[in-house]
């Protein structure tokens, strides 16, 4: 299935503009290798382990029903590769939503180059983050996550997650993996690879590593706050770009990412470092993903204090640029011209026009006098 246009010129197979070009057909091929090893049982062991979630863990509650049994999973080494293969699924996402939906759009528009890089991000990460927020919403209401906040902390280690929230980490995993070769898929500016890097890095340290010390439930809390906060910015830069006169909802967002900063600070404070802090089970067991001690509290504070401090820092930059840049789109206003005076009578006698009435002080006076 070809999902990016082919140009008339084929570059030569195995080359970097080959590869660019189809890489969803390629990827796509890779994936459905996977899906066929589901069909023989030689390799269904190993396929298995790329599409399903791993590491199943039965619950029954009462013994009796079938109806009291939950299933519950935990992490381990063997999720590294279902999220290379969700890693895969989202590139061929990200290729289909590229080519069948903004670049249908871009040629409407006709977009700078500036523009088109830009509706491009914003039109794939409005897209993700509409589906994470969905998705991570859906989680906290089944949950009861939102009605009984002290459920962030009570009864740490979370080492069991239901399907749903295992599953999600998973895709944030592999969606944020998928955004390290789109750089290259993408052909991005060199100018814009750092700034990519930067807030990738930043997403796979914070999710990885709740996954790993078994703050999930937080993650998954401060996840669905940031990205409603985020699909707002993207959503109102995309209205900018069809109309830039449309621009309330930055002001909007502005306002509630402000207040999402400091809401993230506050849960981060009252889960880590009081909820944990007052726990029952403290100490370091790795056998039971305890990581329950003061180094790793206060590593795991410090590192959301600082991300916070930087995504505040960018901000003010943000809209220190966004000011200055309105104040020089703005025209400078004409002086108003002065409709002249209407001569007054004693004018008129003076034969003054917009100089004082004085005699002595008219030239004409001056040289009559001389004479």
């Amino acid at each position: 299935m070809g999902f990016r246009k082919k140009t008339n010129k084929n570059p030569p197979v195995l080359s970097h503009e080959f590869i660019i070009q189809n890489h969803a057909d390629i990827v796509s091929c890779v994936a459905m290798v996977f899906l066929l090893g589901l069909m023989f049982e030689v390799t269904s062991k190993v396929a298995v382990l790329f599409i399903t979630v791993q590491y199943n863990f039965t619950i029954s509650a009462n013994g009796l029903s079938e109806e009291s049994v939950v299933n519950h999973f935990h992490h381990g080494l063997k999720d590294l590769a279902t999220i290379f293969f969700y890693m895969l699924v989202a590139i061929i996402i990200h290729a289909i939503i590229q080519e069948y939906v903004l670049d249908k759009i871009n040629r409407k528009m006709h977009f700078s180059k500036t523009k088109h890089s830009k509706f491009n991000e914003s039109g794939q990460l409005s897209a993700f983050y509409l589906f994470s927020f969905g998705w991570g919403t859906s989680i906290l209401m089944s949950e009861n996550f939102l009605s009984n906040p002290v459920s962030l902390w009570d009864g740490y280690p979370h080492t069991l997650m239901p399907f749903q929230m295992k599953f999600y980490f998973i895709s944030q995993m592999g969606y944020w993996l998928h955004a390290l070769p789109e750089i290259y898929f993408q052909k991005t500016k060199k100018e814009d690879i750092p700034r990519q890097l930067v807030y990738i890095s930043l997403y796979l340290v914070h999710i990885v590593g709740a996954y790993i010390l078994n703050l999930n439930r937080l993650a998954l809390v401060l996840l669905v706050l940031h990205c409603f906060i985020e699909l707002l910015f993207h959503v109102s830069r995309l209205v900018y770009f069809s109309n830039e006169k449309r621009q309330t909802g930055f002001s909007i967002w502005a306002v509630l990412f402000v207040l999402g900063r400091l809401l993230t600070l506050s849960l981060s404070v009252l889960t880590v470092g009081f909820g944990l802090s007052n726990a029952d089970q403290q100490g370091l067991d790795l056998a039971n993903g305890n990581f329950n001690v003061l180094i790793v509290r206060i590593t795991v504070l410090a590192t959301i204090c600082v991300t916070q401090a930087f995504m505040m820092w960018k901000f003010i930059n943000f809209q220190l640029r966004r000011w200055r840049e309105q104040a020089q789109a703005q025209p400078v206003k004409p002086k108003k011209l002065q409709a002249p005076k209407t001569k007054s009578k004693k004018d008129k006698a003076n034969g003054v026009n917009g100089v004082s009435s004085n005699g002595a002080d008219s030239p004409r006076a001056k040289k009559e006098k001389s004479s």
